[in-house]
């Protein structure tokens, strides 16, 4: 399989401050982003946002000079973010914003580049699949390029990325499949742990503000852990004693969990290449 890059380019580091940039779809991910960028330090009026039903904080933004109007002239970059069931309407409308250079940077699920380029007529584009915890800047978001893409668009690409936490390169678009039952659907896994760790602390007894205040937090620290230098493997026999009733537990959860959390991610991944097929399907 082949390596991934993980990436971090300052913004200082890349011309974007010069750059015209069109936001497609402007919902919790798209809101994200731009506030991100925004936050990092870009100027509002290299943004302008369609967004048929912008919010109460969008339409702030705009009296901040982000222009909630479609642009007079083709963008730098146009980033799409609207949901997925709606790119065959809604892309081929963009045309006119496209020229020559324009990067089309995509965080639309399940929507390969070969797709957008029909709906555009554009080849040069990074498709990416960011993952909820984008929303507090704390996302982790996979990219791929076409081959036409420079090595500053590249760049460009991992710093507007980067305004909502890490990035990382794969080398085939076919692994964004991969990606997303790993990070892109991780999140939901780890917070179904949340609700199971909580729920066995009230059938045990303990209040249920207690128990999830306890479950969250453990799992908020552990994470914490992990982003350390100590592998997962070391930092879990760390704090197995023998004897213990964390060994206890871990004799149950090592026999059952592998094969079960095997099945977790196939379903996820055969499911998104279905989705990467037949886009529309999605909800």
């Amino acid at each position: 399989m082949p390596k991934t890059s993980l990436n971090k380019t300052p913004l200082t580091k890349t011309p974007l401050n010069k750059k015209s940039i069109l936001l497609v779809g402007a919902g919790k991910m798209g809101c994200a982003l731009l506030d991100g960028w925004l936050d990092a330090g870009f100027a509002a009026s290299q943004f302008n946002v369609l967004e048929p039903n912008p919010d109460a904080l969008l339409t702030a933004r705009g009296g901040e000079g982000v222009s909630l109007a479609a642009p007079t002239s083709p963008a730098d970059i146009i980033v799409l973010a609207i949901k997925p069931q709606l790119a065959e309407a809604v892309v081929p409308t963009l045309r006119d914003y496209i020229k020559e250079e324009t990067m089309i940077l995509s965080i639309l699920a399940g929507t390969p580049t070969q797709k957008l380029e029909a709906l555009t007529g554009h080849g040069v584009q990074v498709r990416a699949m960011p993952n909820t915890p984008a929303a507090i800047g704390a996302g982790i978001t996979a990219l791929y390029a076409t081959p036409n893409v420079s090595a500053a668009q590249r760049g460009f690409a991992e710093t507007l990325m980067q305004a909502v936490g890490e990035s990382l390169w794969v080398a085939e678009e076919g692994l964004i499949d991969v990606v997303t039952a790993i990070s892109g659907s991780g999140p939901a896994y780890i917070f179904y742990l949340a609700e199971v760790l909580t729920a066995n602390g009230v059938r045990l007894g303990l209040p249920q503000d207690i128990a999830e205040r306890l479950a969250n937090h453990t799992i908020k620290g552990a994470g914490d852990m992990l982003m350390g230098d100590t592998p997962a493997a070391q930092l879990r026999q760390n704090v197995t004693s023998p004897g213990g009733t964390t060994e206890a537990a871990l004799e149950l959860l090592m026999v059952e969990l592998p094969e079960l959390m095997k099945k977790v991610i196939f379903a996820a991944f055969h499911r998104a290449k279905e989705l990467s097929q037949s886009p529309s399907e999605q909800d």
